[in-house]
């Protein structure tokens, strides 16, 4: 029995899986980290896969968490190459491990070149080619951390909480179909520089892919978490 875990900046994704499908999933606040250790405790693992990028003090939440399991914790880290994924970044090892978990994940479900988005905190949009490297990426703010931005740093501004619209006429709408438009705009961007390679799709996941995902105009598909999906794929390898 495989557990597989990703503390990202805002939440806490778990998942539990055999050899061959998940069998539970679900995710927690930071502040919720103790209640961790009970939610797997009925699952009896194996190996328990760690994916940290919410920096030392959650890290130190989750072995305390998951103390009975402790020599079983195996962090994740990026590396130059592994599961079919070349990495290539200036320097491997400084790629969020969030997003090479991601990239992993992608190839696990797709041959093509993907471009790989994980709508979080932070928006990463990332490229991986047909032959499995990954090109390179981008990062922005992601829709909430946009808003707040407006909202804090902005005298006249609201916390928006208002719709997507084409033409918006009020200023909440304006807001968030800013914020929306800028994601999609770059997503969309990226996603021209393999729109001509053989069955070229945008793999989506995140808190904000439900968001995003209804306005994209390029071939994509939802995935509940990547992240997730790369952890398990480093636990159980499979061919090719």
């Amino acid at each position: 029995m495989i557990v597989c875990i990703d503390s990202g900046n805002t939440r806490i994704k778990w998942g539990v899986r055999d050899a061959n499908a998940w069998l539970a999933q679900g995710a927690l606040t930071h502040a919720e980290v103790a209640g961790l250790g009970s939610l797997l405790s009925a699952w009896a693992p194996t190996s328990v896969w760690l994916s940290n990028v919410a920096g030392p003090h959650a890290l130190v939440g989750i072995q305390q968490a998951l103390m009975p399991w402790q020599a079983l914790i195996r962090e994740v880290k990026a590396s130059a190459s592994g599961q079919g994924v070349h990495n290539g970044y200036e320097n491997p090892s400084q790629l969020g491990v969030d997003r090479w978990c991601a990239l992993i994940g992608a190839r696990s479900i797709s041959n093509a070149a993907c471009l790989v988005v994980m709508a979080g905190t932070a928006t990463t949009i990332d490229t991986l080619d047909a032959g499995g490297r990954f090109r390179g990426g981008l990062i922005l703010p992601g829709l909430d951390l946009m808003r707040r931005a407006l909202a804090r740093d902005t005298a006249a501004l609201p916390l928006a909480s208002g719709d997507h619209e084409a033409y918006p006429r009020n200023t909440d709408d304006a807001i968030i179909s800013g914020c929306l438009e800028a994601q999609l705009g770059a997503i969309e961007r990226a996603f021209m520089r393999i729109a001509g390679a053989p069955d070229s799709l945008c793999l989506l996941s995140g808190g904000a892919a439900q968001m995003l995902a209804p306005q994209l105009n390029i071939p994509h598909r939802l995935i509940d978490n990547l992240v997730l999906e790369g952890l398990a794929r480093q636990a159980v390898p499979q061919d090719g």
